[in-house]
């Protein structure tokens, strides 16, 4: 989910559509109602937010401390008239990037998977048994040949491989695929995707690697 933080709502509004158009959840933040969220938000509700978009607001050099207090997700300014000593106090006060408008959506999303890969020092995939599963979007691949997934699906997977070793709920899996204000899907639609997607597994692999237990979730459970 990406979260927008701007004063006017017609930014607001304009950004959320455009991810949505995107296949990404995205929910919008007045900057006097998101330092409250931000500091009370439960730590599943955080860790669903894969980048903040800060724009307009007295209060933009002060948003990002706060988001750093609890979340490493990239932060990314977005200036209307850009200087350079505007440019310089977004990085002091803890920014990760700082664009121009206008941007397309896309390369904020570029710019955000750039910055997580940069964090991690790492490589974009996590290989388990003969299965790769990328963090940038593209499909998983098994034994060196694409595996092809709806969207949906492919992120649940990303999402179980990036919290292998630990069960997560129904819940936190909707929220990092759907968001966290999303009322207009059923939280149920979880189970259909997740069941499409161990059939597909099982089907490809010979077994079924996710496990589930009722009322305690979901892990990655691999052979």
């Amino acid at each position: 989910m990406i979260v927008v933080v701007d004063e006017r709502t017609l930014v607001k509004d304009g950004y959320t559509s455009l991810f949505y158009r995107e296949g990404v959840p995205s929910t919008g933040f007045d900057p006097s109602e998101f330092g409250e969220w931000v500091n009370t938000a439960a730590d599943t509700d955080i860790d669903a937010v894969e980048a903040f978009l800060i724009g307009q607001s007295e209060l933009s050099l002060e948003l990002p401390k706060a988001i750093r207090d609890r979340s490493q997700a990239p932060v990314i300014a977005v200036s209307d008239s850009p200087s350079l000593e505007m440019t310089l106090a977004f990085f002091d006060c803890g920014v990760d990037d700082v664009v121009r408008k206008p941007v397309h959506p896309r390369e904020i999303l570029a710019r955000a998977a750039a910055i997580r890969r940069r964090y991690r020092v790492a490589n974009n995939f996590t290989d388990i048994g003969t299965v790769r599963v990328f963090s940038d979007g593209r499909d998983p691949e098994i034994a060196g040949e694409v595996f092809a997934l709806p969207r949906r699906e492919r992120r649940i997977l990303e999402y179980l491989v990036s919290n292998r070793g630990r069960r997560v709920s129904k819940t936190q899996i909707f929220n990092a695929i759907y968001g966290i204000f999303d009322e207009d899907v059923e939280e149920n639609v979880v189970e259909s995707h997740i069941s499409k997607l161990r059939k597909k597994l099982r089907k490809r692999l010979g077994f079924d690697p996710i496990d589930s237990k009722r009322f305690l979730g979901y892990c990655i459970d691999w052979q």
